[in-house]
């Protein structure tokens, strides 16, 4: 009985309470796919570059957030509303390849549909609540997922941080994690 129970509640927090799950299976399935992944070269270097871009863009997303202060406009602020998550996106896809698992992308799709519609809008929702009027023009200006180059500007006094990076997520202590998931997954490569 305590097992249905569990169970039921599981399924109850995934349908109205996401959010608590998101960054536990994202890991898991990092961890997931380079435990049983089977790397072949081609594919492996191939998402050995979406990784390393994932990874740069949640530092360089990291390193310019002003969480709950200010709006963050600049950086890649300016291409996406939701860079962290695009760096998500594109690092769960490099490994994915890396991989060459042909389950893993299927897998990393049925996770970002449910888990980022409901991110986005939450987080979106969040942000019109605290920056009202400024988030409204931004919103207006800036995709949330995918970037548009040609609408660049650069706002005032955006300067990237290390240290912003390191206590606001600890986005280099994370790039460090991914990057022992994927030389665990290349000591398999054929």
């Amino acid at each position: 009985m305590a097992i249905v129970f569990g169970l039921q509640r599981f399924f109850n927090d995934i349908r109205y309470h996401r959010e608590r799950y998101r960054q536990f299976i994202g890991i898991s399935f990092v961890i997931l796919i380079s435990v049983v992944g089977k790397p072949e070269e081609l594919l492996f270097f191939t998402g050995l570059a979406f990784v390393f871009l994932g990874i740069a863009v949640r530092l360089w997303s990291s390193g310019h957030i002003k969480k709950n202060r200010v709006l963050a406009t600049d950086g890649p602020y300016a291409f996406v509303r939701h860079p962290l998550y695009v760096g998500n996106i594109t690092l769960g896809f490099g490994f994915a390849l890396a991989s060459s698992l042909w389950w893993s992308l299927p897998l990393l799709i049925l996770i970002l549909l449910v888990f980022y519609p409901q991110a986005v809008r939450r987080e979106d929702e969040n942000l019109h609540h605290m920056f009202k009027k400024d988030w409204e023009q931004w919103r207006t200006e800036t995709p949330a997922l995918i970037p548009r180059i040609s609408r660049y500007r650069k706002a005032q006094g955006g300067r990237w941080s290390f240290t912003q990076s390191l206590r606001q997520n600890g986005e280099p202590i994370i790039a460090l994690f991914l990057l022992f998931w994927l030389y665990f997954l290349s000591l398999g490569l054929h």
